[in-house]
């Protein structure tokens, strides 16, 4: 079954999980040949129940203590754009595509998106462009970023958020 890993880490971003599980949203999922949503909320308030996603099997939690598993099993990882997150995907070969929290102060989530998208690692959106993105992502321009370089992706994460 085509999976759909959607993941907010430890942090709280309710406006994913309301976005990725609205009525458009789903439909444009399932366009895409997906048949399973499954959500890690972390802290949020929002905890969608299994059904309230007619025509698409939803799963919902907070926490584990690992979601390696959640990511080898699915197709596409939607994820907040945290380092560890992306990471993680990129570093299982995972299609990426990291929704950026445009509501935080200071976020140097936009400049590690844009980075990893200018190296073809990952597709970026917000959520308000979500949907959108869905229904017209091209996952065939990813390319993969090769693990086992802990420095090399330590470097590049200096880089991109300007730090030397």
């Amino acid at each position: 079954m085509k999976t759909v890993f959607v993941t907010v880490g430890t942090t709280s971003f309710d406006e994913l999980i309301e976005t990725v599980t609205t009525s458009e949203t789903v439909q444009a999922i399932k366009a895409r040949g997906y048949e399973r949503l499954v959500l890690q909320v972390g802290r949020g308030s929002v905890l969608p129940a299994a059904d309230s996603c007619p025509h698409i099997t939803l799963e919902a939690f907070r926490f584990k203590d690992s979601i390696a598993e959640d990511v080898k099993q699915a197709d596409l990882v939607i994820s907040h754009a945290g380092a560890g997150s992306c990471l993680e995907a990129m570093g299982a070969g995972k299609s990426l595509l990291v929704v950026v929290n445009d509501k935080l102060m200071n976020n140097h989530q936009l400049e590690l998106a844009q980075r990893l998208h200018q190296d073809s690692h990952l597709l970026y959106c917000t959520c308000s462009t979500l949907t959108e993105t869905l229904r017209t992502m091209d996952l065939s321009v990813l390319q993969p970023f090769l693990p086992g370089q802990p420095e090399k992706f330590a470097n590049f994460l200096d880089n991109a958020l300007g730090v030397q």
